[in-house]
């Protein structure tokens, strides 16, 4: 009679699972994605046929596999699965798990796999509660986070564990797992006998952005929701049930720092077509338009500098016009100066010059300002020497003296051969060649101890 009823039960429990729940693969096998550390040979699996399978942190967005794989991993290793919520449990809570499978394995050998979600909400407190149980293997932690553990988990408790960086879903997989739902008479809507149109698909892939949750809720909302025999669902009705897409972002999260990261690294390497989409990523996303035009600015003279003198003034233009425009319309702006430094030629010459000299001042000894270049617009200066031998460049017939400014033999900025700064580069060579050419350096010389600290710069080259 009980075995009657716990039939029924089960089978009523299953009838109201949304069809991405029951739909989970029963074997791993059956597990689609994640092929770098779960394919033939990679890490994970390479752990679990050598059944040495340790605490993991699974990180990655939602609907890509972590909780089902976590359960799957308890079926292969033959463990007794738990699962406890971050955001709902207390040390009380994990106290209680690992007592039990401590009496678990103690009484019948059997190990117990805890699946911790949102892990990255548990304070310290309760993470370093779990330290002792997972370093004696009593139990086998499988935490999951949408958050860069390395950030947010407890340094000790990571140091433990193995991290596994889910990816979305390939489109070829949720093409598999669509097809699978579709045809499964037990599990899926299989019964319904439903045809999905070609079209349909492929938007319904598309749009679910490698999320599987997403895709096979919106397929049997689209499956349920029409009448007929048998089924057909067309690409009207998958958009209707696609809720509006929202956009993965989170300005203070890891994802801020990715696509920043992509939409510098895109306009350095001049392609418009990428970097425009990252800058249409961040504004959907509600990033800081401060933000975006602080990076920008930043970049006309880390990236492209010299070579194109007129991104800087452009990228603080746009800057002040974001000020004053506001959203959406400020969007033109910030695409007009995105696309500009894209296609604008390149050079890092100013930001490896200013590098390289602050390396010196830092770590070799410090160079006496010469004689010449002294001030001399005070009472004593003169009997001092302040000022001696300075020649007024503006006297000169080029605009150029012939004199030592630096003191030592240094050459900091290296013009590109790109843009702009290739007319600079040959103007350089011209320059240098009368600075070095026509210096009298022993009428700039500096006194003994002066020359003592210079010749320390010169040795330590």
């Amino acid at each position: 009679m009980r075995s009657l009823f716990d039939q029924v039960e089960a089978r009523h429990r299953e009838q109201a699972q949304p069809l991405a729940a029951r739909m989970r693969p029963r074997r791993l096998s059956e597990f689609v994605g994640q092929r770098h550390f779960l394919g033939e040979g990679k890490l994970l699996w390479r752990l679990l046929k050598a059944d040495r399978l340790g605490s993991v942190v699974f990180y990655g967005p939602p609907g890509s596999g972590k909780t089902t794989l976590a359960r799957l991993l308890a079926t292969e290793s033959k463990a007794h699965f738990v699962q406890l919520s971050a955001v709902s449990s207390g040390v009380r809570d994990v106290r209680d798990v690992l007592e039990k499978a401590r009496e678990r394995l103690e009484t019948g050998g059997q190990r117990t796999l805890l699946f911790i979600d949102e892990i990255h909400r548990f304070n310290k407190a309760q993470q370093d509660a779990l330290l002792p149980d997972v370093e004696d293997g009593v139990v086998i932690l499988v935490g999951a986070t949408t958050e860069n553990p390395f950030f947010t988990v407890n340094r000790a408790l990571l140091s433990r564990s193995q991290v596994f960086q889910f990816e979305p879903l390939a489109d070829d997989d949720v093409r598999e797992l669509i097809a699978r739902a579709l045809e499964d008479r037990e599990r899926g809507l299989g019964r319904l006998e439903a045809t999905l149109a070609d079209d349909a698909r492929e938007f319904l892939v598309r749009m679910s952005d490698g999320d599987a949750r997403r895709a096979l809720t919106a397929l049997e909302i689209a499956a349920r929701s029409i009448s007929g025999s048998p089924l057909h669902i067309d690409l009207p009705l998958i958009r209707e049930c696609l809720q509006r897409r929202t956009v993965d972002y989170d300005a203070n999260g890891d994802l801020h720092y990715d696509i920043v990261s992509a939409l510098i690294k895109s306009i350095r390497g001049s392609d418009p077509d990428a970097s425009l989409y990252w800058l249409a990523r961040m504004l959907e996303g509600g990033e800081d338009i401060r933000f975006v035009c602080r990076r920008l600015v930043i970049l006309a003279s880390e990236d492209v500098g010299n070579a194109d003198p007129h991104a800087l003034p452009l990228a603080v233009a746009t800057a002040q016009a974001c000020e004053l425009v506001g959203l959406p319309e400020c969007q033109l702006n910030l695409s007009q100066l995105v696309t500009y430094l894209a296609c604008a030629p390149k050079s890092n010459a100013a930001t490896a010059a200013i590098a390289e000299a602050r390396r010196d001042v830092r770590e070799l000894a410090m160079v006496p300002v010469p004689r010449s270049l002294r001030d001399r617009h005070y009472r004593g200066a003169e009997q001092l020497g302040h000022g001696e031998g300075y020649r007024y460049a503006h006297d000169e017939p080029d605009g150029v003296a012939s004199m030592d400014y630096l003191g030592v033999d240094r050459e900091y900025y290296r013009p590109v051969d790109r843009g702009f700064e290739r007319e600079l580069a040959e103007r350089l060579q011209q320059i240098r060649r009368k600075l070095k050419g026509g210096t009298d350096r022993a009428a700039d010389r500096p006194s003994d101890s002066e020359s003592s600290g210079r010749q320390q710069i010169v040795d330590g080259e």
